[in-house]
């Protein structure tokens, strides 16, 4: 759902005429005459053409350049009426006009209804991430408190993505670790078990977790499941809303062991209000009449905007994230606004009540359309008065606040960057800094890492690992291992994102590198010079970032091709910058390796084996005990597992024995 509409929306008095049959109408004084440049002409060619076979009722239109890379996806109560307006050709500001001259042709979705329209458009704006539409930067998906039914002592467990899993979920919250915290509390409040399914079978004997009073031990019967049935009832209650009564209740059992003497079950209670209490005072200010809401607040300021997003469930704060939507200049907020919400809506289920901090287009179609979707009925409106509209002030506030700092931090990190052109002689300050590093322990579980910085500051979702292929390479062989993260990583960048004569490359393509940093010294940066060399990559600037005596910092050397190794001032914010970089590389590459190795260690011989999945697995492992044993048994010993026929006892034991030869 995009609730943003058409760039332009230049109403004209000759706009009626297009209930005709033909375009020849729009021939009029204000549309493109021969003074327009030729790529404009050519698009509204394009979209005259199609003007004649489109129905006024309501749809989707799409907008493709000639290489058939979508430009940009809008929805109209009318498409022939929207698309009129792009036939003019005249009267549109510089994007919009961009716009049409790359346009190369245009595909159309009739719908039923508007609402439809703008579901289909949110939809299709996420997935194909038009240049021309406003996009959100952060579309990953929100973490939610999951209670699971489907066993008889539920799970209380952190869930993202879809709901595939039978349950009840309770968020969204703004982060992991808002999550994590209150699954914590929760466990000490109403003692219910966070393991897997798997490890619950296993269990033999209460784990850690019921010793220091985290689980009330369900998996050994330390509870009855009836008994443990109603703290799961307790803990919905509470994540529902029903915080008071849960809390009443408890503190009346509290004082009924008290009263009787039985100080160590009174302990039990008090701690679990304890825990209640600590759950409700990390979610922050908590509202007294808002039960279920979304806050959003945008703010505008030197070119960019601030979303910032407030829930609010079950008369609780559970978090708060600031977004940054990508929008082409010359939109207004209101428009900004408006396709933020629709696709944030797309991915998310909307709360009965949805706050504003201004009015924004199609507001009453947005509310149409997230009531279809959620099954009942939602509001979306902003408050006048009173506790909502406090609510929609303190979200304003931190839009204002969190924009106000990527505003210094964009200010600091561009004379940052400038500084590095002057350091590395580089022709204009970088947008793009590629880091790599790799890490390993004598060649095992050896990875690469490659980090990404720029005007904004790091770039997380750009970041990449390399799981680096042992077969050619000695064991601590650093310099080949560099070799081999590179090769790879320019050898897909030169295919996705092929340059002309001149180093360019297409706008809608991967981005190359202005700068590409090498965690090493004069050894390193040669590798990574003959490799690029090797695949024909010119163009990139290649700088070794050698530690400094002892591994300390602030006396780091680097080696440019062509100039004599140098250091810079120990005191050099670019120094500083660099450094900064240098760490990040190496925290995410050691990070990485770490993963890697502890998979590993954990890893099970029979995961490689075709057509051997979890229920095989389970069976073998249940028949001989370890992946060791069922590696030495014979066939005729294979075939005797329950659900291993034959041929596949056969093919397991050549297998493993294939591997050892």
């Amino acid at each position: 759902m995009s609730g943003n509409r058409s760039p332009d929306m230049i109403e004209t008095p000759d706009v009626a005429s297009v209930e005709g049959d033909g375009i020849e109408e729009y021939a009029s004084p204000e549309t493109a005459d021969a003074d327009t440049p030729e790529s404009l002409r050519r698009g509204v060619e394009v979209i005259r053409a199609q003007l004649k076979h489109l129905p006024n009722g309501p749809g989707v239109y799409r907008m493709f350049d000639a290489n058939g890379d979508v430009l940009y996806v809008g929805k109209a109560r009318s498409l022939r009426k929207r698309v009129a307006n792009y036939a003019r050709g005249v009267g549109h500001n510089t994007r919009i006009s961009r716009m049409i001259a790359e346009t190369g042709s245009m595909e159309f979705v009739s719908t039923e209804t508007e609402t439809e329209a703008l579901l289909l458009e949110a939809n299709l704006i996420k997935r194909l991430r038009p240049r021309f539409n406003v996009l959100m930067r952060d579309d990953k998906s929100f973490p939610y408190i999951l209670i699971a039914s489907e066993h008889p002592a539920p799970q209380i467990a952190k869930h993202r993505g879809a709901r595939t899993r039978k349950g009840d979920y309770y968020g969204p919250f703004a982060s992991a670790g808002a999550v994590g915290r209150t699954i914590d509390a929760l466990e000490r409040a109403f003692l219910l078990r966070s393991c897997a399914d798997s490890y619950y079978e296993r269990r033999t004997r209460p784990c850690l977790l019921f010793q220091i009073k985290r689980c009330s031990g369900p998996c050994t019967r330390e509870i009855e499941l009836n008994d443990y049935a109603r703290l799961v009832e307790e803990a919905r209650d509470f994540l529902s809303g029903k915080s008071d009564r849960v809390k009443h209740d408890l503190a009346h059992a509290m004082d009924e062991a008290s009263q009787a003497l039985d100080f160590e079950r009174a302990a039990v209670y008090r701690d679990r209000l304890a825990a209640l209490a600590a759950i409700q005072s990390n979610q922050g200010v908590n509202p007294r009449d808002v039960e279920e809401a979304d806050v959003f607040a945008l703010h505008a300021e030197g070119g960019q905007t601030c979303v910032e997003a407030f829930f609010f469930r079950a008369y609780q704060n559970w978090g708060a994230r600031a977004y940054f939507p990508k929008a082409e200049g010359g939109q207004e907020p209101s428009e900004v606004f408006g396709s933020f919400l629709a696709q944030f809506y797309d991915a998310e289920e909307p709360p009965r009540l949805v706050l504003l901090s201004e009015e924004i287009e199609d507001q009453a179609l947005l509310a149409e359309a997230l009531s279809v979707r959620s099954g009942r009925k939602v509001e979306v409106s902003v408050p006048v008065r009173g506790e909502k509209k406090e609510l929609v002030a303190r979200a304003l506030s931190n839009a204002r606040e969190a924009l106000g700092r990527r505003l210094a931090e964009t200010s600091t990190q561009t004379k940052l960057l400038a500084g590095v052109a002057a350091a590395f002689a580089l022709p204009a300050p970088p947008k793009r800094i590629e880091v790599y590093d790799n890490s390993h322990i004598m060649g095992t579980a050896a990875v690469g890492g490659m980090i990404v910085a720029g005007p904004e500051g790091f770039q997380k979702n750009s970041y990449r690992k390399f799981n680096i292929r042992p077969e050619d390479l000695t064991p601590g062989d650093d310099t080949g291992m560099m070799r081999q993260v590179l090769r790879r990583r320019f050898a897909r960048l030169q295919k996705e994102s092929p340059r002309d004569v001149e180093g360019r490359a297409a706008d809608d393509a991967p981005p190359w590198p202005d700068l590409v940093l090498i965690d090493g010294g004069q050894g390193q940066l040669t590798a990574a010079r003959e490799t690029l060399a090797e695949l024909g990559v010119t163009g990139v600037p290649l700088v070794g970032v050698a530690k400094g005596v002892d591994r300390e910092a602030g006396r780091e050397t680097f080696f440019i091709d062509g100039r004599t190794p140098f250091r810079m001032p120990p005191r050099d914010p670019v120094l500083y910058y660099v450094q900064r970089l240098r760490d990040e590389a190496h925290r995410f590459a050691i990070g990485t390796h770490r993963a890697r190795r502890s998979k590993e260690f954990v890893a099970n011989p029979l995961d490689e084996v075709p057509g051997v999945g979890p229920t095989r697995k389970r069976a073998l492992l249940r028949h001989f005990g370890t992946g060791k044993a069922v590696a030495r048994a014979g066939v005729a010993d294979l075939e005797k597992t329950p659900g291993v026929s034959r041929a596949m006892a056969q093919s397991i034991y050549d297998f493993f024995h294939d591997k050892r030869e």
